[in-house]
């Protein structure tokens, strides 16, 4: 992890959502924070999506919302990007795969969080 930390906020966006298809949209928002001594740029990314039938999905690609930031130390990149489920509830976690200045690949793990409309999880 090389002392890089992950934060994630959810939330659903109900305006964009339609209970009649089901289609139910969340935006999330990641602040990716260095707190080492070593800057290092987030080359890709991996997520596995799971709704609450348990269908999964697995999504790869290069860096995040179009970009792949170098993050220096003591300093964080935050983006915000969306999800959309078939259910009301579901879950992501994965990885961002990160590369050194002296091209050393690393992983930084993203915890799984829980995607829900509100009060579908008590």
């Amino acid at each position: 992890m090389r002392g890089f930390e992950v934060t994630v906020e959810t939330h659903y966006l109900e305006k964009e959502s339609d209970v009649k298809v089901p289609r139910y949209v969340f935006a999330y928002t990641i602040t990716i924070a260095n707190r080492g001594e070593d800057a290092a740029t987030l080359k890709a990314r991996y997520w596995k999506i799971t709704n609450g039938d348990g269908a999964v999905e697995e999504v790869r690609g290069p860096g995040v919302v179009g970009e792949q930031p170098r993050i220096e130390p003591e300093t964080a990149f935050r983006y915000t990007s969306g999800c959309v489920l078939e259910t009301i509830v579901g879950t992501m976690e994965g990885h961002y795969e990160f590369s050194s200045d002296d091209d050393e690949p690393f992983d930084v793990p993203i915890a799984p969080f829980t995607l829900a409309i509100p009060n579908a999880v008590h």
